[in-house]
């Protein structure tokens, strides 16, 4: 467990109120739409409030915030949630991406009274809801907060370069990657790196070693033992470069299975895509009619496809490795950081090489592969790496 720092004293007259009308500034100051309800970190176990545009998504930044929550937890502290949509203790509407106005401050204020440490989810990372974003960073003033940053603004084309990102003296900027930590650097911005992490204790057997569950899915899917499957675990999005997965699949003689949705109005590139698929084409969690899990559907697969042009950090890439299964990957540029820590992928020009992998397995790659994800990404050090990146309380 670890104990946070106590915060100073606070002179009160007979009736409970701030003795110093310095002090009442300051607060004023510090918390411009009103102090927070209570300070309980001057004992050992801290609320943290992780707020977010949506939670409980497959996307990357929902996913990593569970995994914060429980590490969180894990040191000691009460997890409450917010968010603008999914499953949340305090839902607040306006904080949705598509919302049609932001929230009132008053209503953030109050779905964070409790916390004594505010972890913001991408929200005053990326401008998909520029305005509630400013709310949220105004009522945020003074606090104590973790600023974990997924993607920044001038890595989206669509976001003018010149967008800023929010600062505090009291807040904590974490990034994903050592890129988005040294371009916040040459803003003017100190931030510090935690990459995404993994459950790497439970390792997948090798594709031709699976198990009767994979196999079941497979059937489902319409393929044979000796037929090949590429999964490409995620949503469909210009950016994913499905037509990249796509590719990579007919080269290889296998079928293409897309596992999530289209998003940002993507749904008529993809129809058009699937129309001239140049391979057998899978779309969705529920090819067959029934519900297929991440696990299972990794389990499913021979290979991985991840050959977007841009990812924050890219999950499936270390997925893959802990699923032991070979890895196609795209050009994206945090590709090449993650690269660089030891493991062995497939480019997009590699499929020649791949074939004869999956023609004779090799399973020291795997094996090299995992432990490298063991070594570096392994969720049981998440914990320890928060802890170490708290901000004062």
């Amino acid at each position: 467990m670890v104990h946070v720092s106590t915060g100073p004293s606070r002179t009160t007259d007979s009736s409970g109120r701030v003795g110093a009308s310095s002090a009442e500034s300051v607060t004023a100051r510090r918390y411009p739409f009103g102090a927070p309800a209570r300070y309980h970190y001057r004992g050992a176990i801290a609320t943290v409030a992780l707020c977010s545009f949506r939670l409980g998504g497959s996307d990357g930044v929902a996913v990593e915030a569970a995994k914060w929550a429980a590490a969180f937890e894990v040191l000691g502290h009460r997890v409450v949630t917010v968010a603008g949509e999914g499953p949340a203790d305090h839902l607040v509407p306006g904080l949705a991406i598509d919302a049609p106005e932001p929230p009132a401050a008053a209503e953030l204020v109050g779905a964070l009274a409790a916390a004594d440490l505010v972890v913001v989810e991408n929200v005053c990372s990326l401008p998909l809801n520029p305005a509630a974003a400013g709310v949220l960073a105004r009522v945020l003033a003074g606090r104590p907060a973790v600023l974990h940053h997924h993607d920044l603004p001038w890595q989206r084309p669509q976001f003018p370069p010149g967008t800023p990102v929010p600062d505090d003296p009291r807040w904590r900027h974490v990034t994903v990657n050592e890129l988005s930590r040294a371009q916040l650097a040459e803003r003017g911005i100190e931030a510090r790196c935690v990459v995404n992490t993994f459950d790497t204790g439970n390792p997948r057997p090798p594709a031709h070693r699976r198990g009767r569950a994979a196999a079941a899915v497979r059937a489902s899917l319409g393929l044979g033992d000796g037929d090949r499957l590429v999964l490409q675990p995620t949503r469909a999005l210009a950016r994913k470069n499905v037509a990249g997965g796509m590719a990579a699949a007919a080269e290889l003689g296998a079928t293409y299975w897309l596992l999530g949705p289209a998003e940002d109005g993507y749904g008529p590139e993809l129809d058009r895509l699937v129309a001239s698929a140049p391979a057998p084409v899978v779309l969705g969690r529920e090819p067959a009619g029934g519900p297929v899990g991440i696990e299972d559907a990794y389990g499913a697969c021979d290979v991985v496809a991840l050959p977007s042009t841009w990812e924050g950090f890219g999950n499936p890439a270390v997925e893959s490795a802990v699923q032991r299964r070979p890895l196609v990957i795209g050009p994206y540029p945090v590709a090449a950081e993650l690269a660089a820590r030891g493991f062995r992928w497939f480019g997009l020009g590699d499929m020649a090489a791949l074939d004869r992998w999956l023609a004779e397995p090799d399973d020291d790659l795997l094996e090299h592969n995992l432990a490298v994800a063991d070594a570096q990404f392994a969720g049981r050090d998440l914990a320890g790496r928060l802890a170490e990146i708290l901000p004062p309380l």
